[in-house]
C-alpha cells in the first residue's frame, strides 16, 4: 500500500459555529457548523476512508486491523486528531487535562495537548491564552467573583500565527477565527466560563470548575516556540513544533516538490490551493479541504501544483 489514505471528514455543529467551512468544499447541513474532524479515530467523530483499497473502513478499523500502515507503532488508540474550527462566535474559556488526570477521571481518555495554526481571522482578532493569577487561591477567587477581564490574558492574532496549547493552559478561540488544530485524540474539555450564554432551549452549558482548577497550570507558563522555515526539494517547509505528542509543519508548494515519507505515518490537510500527489501507485488529485494519512511504506512522492498543507506526525 503506497497510496495516501483519503478520509471523509465529519462535520460537527457547535453553538459558536458558522458557515466558513463551506470554503473547504464541504457541504454544510447547519449554519452552526463549528468543527470539521478531518482525521479522527475518536468515537465522537470517526473518519471513514473515502476511496481505494480500504474504502468504507474507519480510521479506527485500520488502526485495529492494519497496524502495518502505521509502522506497527504500539498503542490501543490512534493518538492524534486533526480538526478545522470555525469560531464564528467566542468559544468558551476552557482547559484540558493531562494524560494522567484524564486516564484517572475520564475513563481512560487521553489528555489533550493541542496546537492551532491560524488559517484566517478578522482584523484585530485575538484569543485567550493563559491567565494572570499567581496562585490557585487567587485563580479560584477571581473565577468566583467573575473578574474575567482581570483574570484572562488576551493575545492579538493574525493569519499564519501558530500557538502551542499544552494541557493545563487556559484558552479560548474568539469570534472571527478559522484554525487548523492538531491535538491528542481526546474530547475532554473543562469549561471555566461561557459568557452566560444559553442554547436554543434557554439552558446554559455546564461548567467544570472543580476539575478546571485541579488541572490548570498556575501561574500560566508560556511555551517557547522555535519556528524555522527552510527551502527543500522545491518546497518551503515551516517547522512549528516538535513536541512530546506531535510535530507539526506547513508545506508550501508553488509548482513541484519531492518528498520522502520517512515517519511511521504522517497526517496531512490541504488548507489552500490545489494540485496532485504522485506516488508509485499513481497520481491523486488534491484540493482545499482534503485530509489524508501517508502510511508507513508510502516511500518517495511528489506534490504538484500550488498547495499549502499542514502536516503532522507523532
Amino acid at each position: 500500500m503506497q497510496s495516501p489514505l483519503f478520509l471523509q471528514p465529519v462535520l460537527q455543529e457547535r453553538i459558536w459555529g458558522g458557515t466558513s467551512l463551506q470554503d473547504f468544499n464541504y457541504e454544510l447541513s447547519s449554519e452552526l457548523t463549528g468543527e470539521c474532524w478531518g482525521i479522527s479515530a475518536h468515537q465522537n467523530g470517526v473518519s471513514v476512508v473515502r476511496e481505494g483499497k480500504y474504502q468504507g473502513l474507519t480510521l479506527a478499523d485500520l488502526w485495529a486491523q492494519h497496524r502495518e500502515l502505521f509502522g506497527n507503532v504500539p498503542g490501543d488508540k490512534f493518538p492524534l486528531l486533526t480538526k478545522i474550527l470555525d469560531a464564528n462566535q467566542d468559544l468558551s474559556v476552557q482547559v484540558h487535562p493531562n494524560d494522567l488526570y484524564a486516564n484517572e477521571h475520564e475513563n481512560g481518555e487521553f489528555g489533550k495537548t493541542e496546537c492551532w495554526y491560524i488559517i484566517d481571522c478578522k482584523e484585530g482578532a485575538e484569543m485567550i491564552y493563559g491567565h494572570h493569577a499567581q496562585t490557585k487561591e487567587e485563580f479560584a477567587s477571581m473565577v468566583e467573583a467573575g473578574n474575567w477581564d482581570a483574570l484572562l490574558r488576551r493575545v492579538a492574532i493574525k493569519p499564519g500565527d501558530f500557538f502551542y496549547v499544552p494541557s493545563g493552559t487556559i484558552h479560548a478561540l474568539c469570534e472571527g477565527t478559522l484554525v487548523l488544530e492538531t491535538q491528542q485524540s481526546s474530547d475532554t474539555t473543562y469549561r471555566v466560563y461561557d459568557y452566560d450564554r444559553t442554547d436554543s432551549d434557554g439552558n446554559q452549558r455546564e461548567l467544570h470548575l472543580d476539575k478546571a482548577l485541579a488541572v490548570s497550570t498556575v501561574p500560566h507558563q508560556d511555551f517557547a516556540l522555535h519556528i524555522e522555515t527552510k527551502h527543500e526539494n522545491g518546497a518551503e517547509i515551516t517547522t512549528f513544533v516538535q513536541g512530546e505528542y506531535f510535530s507539526v509543519y506547513k508545506w508550501d508548494v508553488k509548482e513541484e516538490a519531492a518528498f520522502q515519507q520517512n515517519q511511521l505515518f504522517q497526517l496531512a490537510s490541504v488548507i489552500g490551493g490545489s494540485g496532485t500527489i504522485v506516488t508509485v501507485d499513481g497520481e491523486f488529485p488534491l484540493r482545499k479541504g482534503d485530509h489524508f494519512v501517508m502510511p508507513y511504506n508510502m516511500g518517495n512522492f511528489v506534490l504538484k501544483g500550488e498547495l499549502s498543507l499542514i502536516v503532522s506526525h507523532i
